[in-house]
């Protein structure tokens, strides 16, 4: 049987939010079979538990953010993200802020995080969404048109195009496919970090957004180049950390995808849209499981390993 997984004990991140600037505390815990994801606020007067579910996305201006009533957590996508690359399908996020913090602007340390925890197997069938016809959501026409798509599969991959028509970015890969079953999540794709423009970053702040924000968290681009003094990680990080994302959004359907992923200029609206019309169309998807391990999609049956 491929089973579930979760972490063999818990551990702990302080950080800042990106958005918020506001100090968090992270505390990832071991959750039962079926658990799923499950972040909870701690810090209010009643701790509110807010399960992750295409539905629980109630804005995706900048990043991801979920919902239960009044309770939130926004900036979800890198350590969904992470979880999605090594496989975990239970595990409880107590956080004490509204804002996952950004550590450092990839999902590198939350992958360090979850392997220094250990992950363990779990005495229950993995359940995967696999995609059965193609779905596809699209905005805009001519040079503004966006899109997603998901097609059948057997197994997950993912191609991203980018075109951001800015010097520094253009300069390098614009286009990316990454595989699980021949790829290795935190090699290849979780050292991503997130990226902005300077000219964006006053009117972002203006709105009480990139409070955290900087050079030790974020690839800063001014008018024609990259600013950190370090450089890039990847020749193609920009559209790695699209691929980033987009996997931590697409995990935010409550279970991994059994699908091939495409999308040109795609971000988190667009990909909560194309989970929603996934999900609208019963014949579109089945949930399966694997009673014989051998018989799952190459890449998805054993634990990632670390860099």
């Amino acid at each position: 049987m491929l089973a579930q997984r979760t972490l063999k004990t818990l551990t702990q991140a302080v950080g800042v939010g990106l958005h918020s600037g506001q100090r968090v505390e992270l505390t990832l815990r071991p959750a039962r079979p079926d658990t799923g994801i499950v972040f909870r606020r701690v810090d209010l007067p009643e701790p509110v538990d807010i399960r992750v579910s295409a539905q629980a996305v109630t804005d995706t201006r900048l990043a991801s953010t979920i919902s239960c009533g009044q309770a939130k957590v926004h900036t979800v996508e890198h350590l969904m993200s992470a979880c999605a690359g090594l496989g975990i399908d239970n595990l409880v996020v107590d956080i004490t802020a509204e804002e996952v913090p950004i550590l450092d602007g990839s999902a590198s340390s939350f992958v360090y995080l979850l392997q220094s925890a250990g992950i363990e197997l779990q005495n229950a069938p993995k359940r995967f969404i696999r995609v059965l016809e193609t779905v596809e959501v699209s905005e805009g026409q001519g040079d503004n048109i966006k899109w997603a798509r998901l097609e059948p599969y057997d197994g997950y991959r993912l191609s991203f195009e980018i075109d951001f028509k800015h010097p520094a970015v253009d300069s390098t890969g614009q286009q990316v496919v990454f595989d699980m079953s021949q790829g290795t999540y935190a090699r290849d794709i979780a050292r991503a970090r997130t990226f902005g423009f300077t000219k964006d970053v006053e009117m972002m702040r203006s709105n009480g957004l990139a409070l955290g924000g900087g050079l030790d968290n974020a690839i800063v681009m001014d008018d024609y180049k990259v600013l950190n003094i370090d450089g890039l990680r990847y020749d193609d990080e920009f559209v790695k950390h699209k691929i980033l994302d987009a996997m931590g959004d697409l995990f935010l359907v409550g279970k991994p995808l059994l699908a091939a992923y495409s999308a040109f200029r795609s971000g988190h609206a667009m990909n909560n849209l194309l989970l929603r019309a996934l999900l609208a169309r019963p014949s579109a998807y089945e949930v399966v499981t694997f009673a014989d391990e051998s018989k799952a999609p190459a890449g998805l049956a054993w634990v990632q390993p670390a860099w």
